[in-house]
């Protein structure tokens, strides 16, 4: 990883990140098993998010958010159908909006750090 400041929004991003791999690692592989075409789907769209957070994290995490839009709508989408398993669809969604949430945090601190390294005019 780099040396970048790690504040708890960007601990809280890469966590939700990772759930939602294993999430969709288990929903596909193991608890609701379809193809494998199916699984490499589910995964796939996680893994440049996490290849790119090894280098720069809320790059990462950007990448990963606009990935985790696709598994908030299927997630929505199974909540609103007759799914065989909702609690999976469910953690689907919050994993999705806590990332987002996550990087809005980062964002925020960024900004407020942003304000206090300023000169003030008077």
């Amino acid at each position: 990883m780099n040396e970048q400041s790690f504040n708890a929004a960007l601990r809280v991003g890469i966590a939700a990140l990772l759930a939602q791999l294993i999430l969709q690692l288990l929903w596909h592989a193991w608890l609701v098993p379809t193809s494998r075409a199916a699984l490499a789907l589910a995964v796939l769209p996680l893994v440049p998010g996490l290849w790119i957070a090894l280098y720069n994290v809320r790059r990462g995490l950007l990448v990963g958010a606009i990935a985790s839009l696709l598994y908030f709508c299927h997630g929505c989408a199974e909540l609103l159908s007759a799914t065989q398993a909702p609690w999976l669809a469910a953690a689907e969604v919050a994993f999705a909006l806590v990332l987002i949430a996550a990087l809005y945090g980062d964002a925020r601190s960024g900004r407020r750090r942003g304000r206090a390294r300023r000169p003030s005019h008077e």
